[in-house]
């Protein structure tokens, strides 16, 4: 399959640019497969669509202020760093000795005439960065100093909200709650796990107390889950990788539902990637009581075998995406644009504020 086998046209005003007052207040698309049957509802109606001993997994993974907004030094020009992750792969000799003196990270990098190794950058708060090497793709390796106890106290206070490129206003207070989930917990993420932010508090509760089991994994979502596709057989694409958890009491929960038959839905694609990415995926085996930490470029696509979610919650994503593709692979191309243009015509919000979408099987 190929790029454009997974393109639509999506009309600008339906990409959400900021959220609805209330969290619950999204439609939800009900979506069954392998009939495509549709049916339009309220994010509220979703407790009526689980049944008791469901186990709803959510990433609670929380977003970091990972956008600086500097200058560098001695010429003033503007830099900007996005954050991805720490660097734990380093290689060169110049990376080994920035790695043993200080903190480093791989980032992706922005200013007019680009990064040079030992280019010296300044941010808020004292907290400056030296560029070690660039690892392609416009990705640098780059080592940060502060003066305040740690690096995290640091990039809280210069960094900024990273808000994904398609919501094209700054960001605002409110961004700070609504672009987490309540649960958020696990700090490390630069994009929000967009179909929990749906849920309340209350739901959650109510949810328990009717019988569904909820748990939760932790996947720092990378910036890949924006890049485009190219051009091209989709195959030949690579996924950026990203860090992964899923503690011995979900992975073992998970496996005794499946033996039961019981359903396991995944909140969103990076539990859907969390969950079959996970090296116990193929065998679905106990974990013995030791938690799952891995990395994981897992690329679903259609022809993709699931071996361990059995429905999913997620918002509607970009034309041409990973996402896109990876809704395709449970669902079905065909049915998943004709979803798609079922969800334009009835004028549901787009992308990470935007409205969702419940795929299950036939009854």
């Amino acid at each position: 399959m190929h790029t454009d086998d997974f393109d639509f046209q999506l009309p600008p005003e339906l990409i959400a640019q900021a959220p609805l007052p209330q969290r619950d207040a999204s439609r939800l698309l009900h979506v069954r497969r392998p009939s495509g049957q549709v049916q339009h509802r309220s994010f509220r109606d979703l407790p009526a669509l689980l049944r008791k001993g469901d186990v709803l997994v959510f990433n609670d993974s929380r977003v970091i202020p990972a956008r600086l907004i500097g200058k560098k030094k001695g010429t003033g020009g503007k830099a900007e760093l996005l954050l991805i992750r720490p660097s734990t792969d380093v290689e060169t000799a110049a990376a080994l000795e920035a790695q043993a003196s200080g903190t480093v990270w791989t980032c992706l990098g922005q200013s007019s005439k680009g990064f040079r190794p030992g280019m010296e950058l300044e941010f808020d708060a004292g907290l400056t960065a030296t560029v070690i090497e660039s690892v392609g793709g416009g990705e640098y390796r780059v080592r940060f100093t502060s003066p305040l106890a740690t690096l995290q106290d640091a990039i809280e206070r210069a960094g900024r909200l990273p808000l994904p490129p398609y919501i094209t206003r700054d960001v605002s207070k409110s961004d700070a709650e609504r672009y987490q989930t309540v649960f958020s917990k696990q700090a490390g993420s630069v994009a929000a796990p967009t179909a929990g932010l749906h849920f309340t508090e209350a739901m959650i509760e109510a949810l328990k107390e009717q019988g569904v089991e909820v748990r939760f994994v932790s996947l720092e979502v990378g910036p890949g889950t924006f890049l485009p596709v190219r051009e091209g057989p989709i195959a030949e694409h690579k996924m950026h990788e990203e860090r992964a958890r899923i503690s011995a009491e979900t992975w073992d929960a998970i496996v005794t539902a499946k033996g039961q038959g019981r359903r396991v839905i995944a909140v969103g694609t990076t539990v859907t990637r969390t969950l079959e990415g996970s090296p116990l995926a193929a065998t679905l085996a106990r974990s013995d009581g030791q938690a799952q930490s891995f990395a994981t470029s897992i690329f679903i696509h259609p022809g993709f075998t699931f071996r361990v979610i059995d429905a999913l919650i997620t918002n509607f994503h970009l034309p041409k995406s990973t996402l896109v593709m990876l809704v395709s692979a449970l669902l079905g191309r065909d049915q998943t644009l004709a979803a798609y243009a079922e969800a334009i015509r009835e004028r549901y919000r787009f992308f990470s504020y935007g409205d969702a979408m419940f795929i299950e099987s036939d009854p």
